[in-house]
């Protein structure tokens, strides 16, 4: 890769950069000969961070936790999903005017249909978050009107079901679901619950399908449970590598095919 004075910069800013978005984005500019270039960061000066975007032309910029909510007023307009859910991850920026997206609700939804469960199953999501709300936008917006939010939070997290006409529970006692979807941090590798279950042993047993947002590990707790038990599974590095995907093509106006995304997805996966 040959970066020069018209090589385009897209980054991403995140509480804990990984190598994820900078493999699997810096991959497919490669193989696709774009003159561009992806860096993960992180800042103490979001606001800085954001002007930094404007001020140097940078093309594109993910954000991850805990941005998604607190860059919203730095912005210029929001698209319709993510006004709707009130969480952005990526934003783009069109000659000066930052525009944003939410990508993850796209790999959600896209997760949703090719799980194939039924919507009249009963959905139980954890958290209350900037992902919680795009998962819980997603299983709206796919026809899931059975569901219960669980969250510590709860005044986000009745505000949260409210929006979606689901059930709020502080926690997940005497909660029963046939989709468990986790949109917390429990179980992420390094975190202080790391190695936990995002939900009771006894509920992973009685639910048909699992989705978690957590993507490293990509076999969390709840994930290695939920295949030892021959349940349905989604994991977080599923929706990472959708996600950017759809980054990707917001970025540069082309969309890799199946191979070449599988490629780029199983190079960003081993480093």
């Amino acid at each position: 890769m040959s970066i020069d004075k018209d090589t385009i910069i897209c980054i991403s800013l995140a509480a804990r950069p990984s190598n994820f978005g900078t493999r699997f984005h810096n991959y497919l500019y490669q193989n696709l000969g774009l003159n561009y270039i992806y860096k993960a960061c992180t800042t103490e000066d979001l606001e800085g961070a954001i002007r930094g975007l404007r001020a140097l032309k940078i093309r594109g910029c993910g954000v991850s936790m805990p941005y998604k909510e607190a860059c919203i007023p730095l912005l210029d307009e929001l698209t319709p999903s993510a006004a709707a859910i009130q969480s952005v991850n990526t934003i783009v920026n069109e000659h000066g005017r930052l525009v944003a997206y939410n990508t993850d609700f796209i790999a959600v939804r896209d997760l949703l249909r090719q799980a194939g469960l039924p919507p009249s199953a009963r959905v139980a999501l954890r958290g209350s978050g900037g992902m919680a709300k795009a998962v819980a936008y997603a299983l709206k917006l796919s026809g899931y009107e059975n569901g219960i939010i669980i969250a510590r939070n709860e005044a986000q997290g009745r505000a949260l079901a409210q929006g979606c006409s689901y059930e709020w529970a502080a926690s997940t006692d005497g909660v029963e679901a046939d989709y468990l979807l986790n949109a917390t941090p429990i179980g992420m590798a390094g975190g202080p619950e790391e190695g936990h279950y995002a939900f009771p042993e006894p509920m992973i047993e009685r639910a048909l399908a699992v989705m978690d947002v957590v993507a490293v590990p990509a076999e969390t707790p709840l994930v290695h449970a939920a295949r030892q038990l021959g349940k349905s599974v989604v994991t977080g590095a599923q929706i990472v590598a959708l996600q950017a995907l759809e980054q990707f093509t917001l970025y540069t106006g082309q969309h890799p095919d199946a191979e070449l995304f599988a490629a780029a997805t199983a190079h960003a996966r081993a480093g």
